[in-house]
């Protein structure tokens, strides 16, 4: 191959290298936008004061409304409640998802809070379990199909590893469930069980890390292409057709 045509791929080649990883860097640039978007949008929702949970006409668009911070009425249905396998600050155990009926007439799932294992009985902590119309507020989630990282709920044999809002309505026989859960805040429940107010709202935000390291690389390959460049050039021979 002639010496032109050999250093002409080098830096196509180098080129190419370099706007790849340039391409990436970029990216994750605008990843690293986005979420900080959202956070600053999470972080203006569950400290802002708390609106009526979305109601039947609202579901299509609900997704959208991760960490808003609700607030409904009704009456709960403990005999219909399910136990979401959990590990939390206080150890392990379970999330207790209660149906709410709203005053409005449609049910939502309620994640009353975390009950240890030897809380997993209802009659073990029957303070907790008021019978009258109650106001919860919270932060309204999406649901968590399919389960955990291999480990699939399994609802025949009652063992639940994410609150899946459709199958927890589906095996609990609800009616016009809403395609969302609720989780409870930190107002103490009768009897100290379950306790709310651990849901955890963190984002990882390690994109300019990763934008960095994308340009440091395609900085690399500009200057190893340079460096290949001009050691070809000057190891050509002497008078060598170029």
């Amino acid at each position: 191959m002639r010496i032109t045509a050999r250093l002409a791929v080098i830096a196509v080649l180098g080129l190419a290298g370099a706007a790849g990883f340039g391409a990436l860097g970029i990216w994750q640039v605008q990843r690293m936008v986005w979420k900080r978007d959202l956070i600053a949008r999470v972080e203006a929702r569950i400290h802002a004061a708390p609106v009526p949970a979305p109601g039947p006409s609202l579901w299509p668009g609900v997704a959208a409304q991760d960490y808003l911070r609700v607030t409904a009425t009704g009456h709960f249905e403990h005999e219909r409640e399910t136990l979401v396998q959990a590990v939390t600050e206080l150890g392990g155990g379970f999330w207790v998802l209660t149906p709410l009926r709203a005053a409005d007439g449609f049910t939502v799932l309620v994640n009353r809070g975390f009950v240890p294992p030897e809380r997993r009985r209802r009659d073990s902590r029957a303070a907790g379990l008021p019978e009258g119309p109650v106001t919860v507020t919270g932060l309204l989630r999406p649901s968590e199909p399919g389960g955990a990282f291999l480990r699939h709920n399994d609802p025949a044999a009652g063992r639940w590893y994410s609150r899946d809002v459709a199958a927890i309505a589906v095996h609990a026989g609800l009616d016009g469930a809403a395609p969302y859960f609720i989780d409870a805040d930190a107002s103490a429940n009768p009897g100290g069980w379950p306790v709310g107010g651990l849901t955890i709202v963190r984002f990882r935000d390690h994109h300019l890390v990763y934008a960095l390291t994308w340009f440091a690389l395609a900085l690399m390959v500009v200057l190893a292409a340079g460096f290949v460049l001009r050691w070809e050039w000057r190891r050509r021979p002497a008078g060598a057709e170029p």
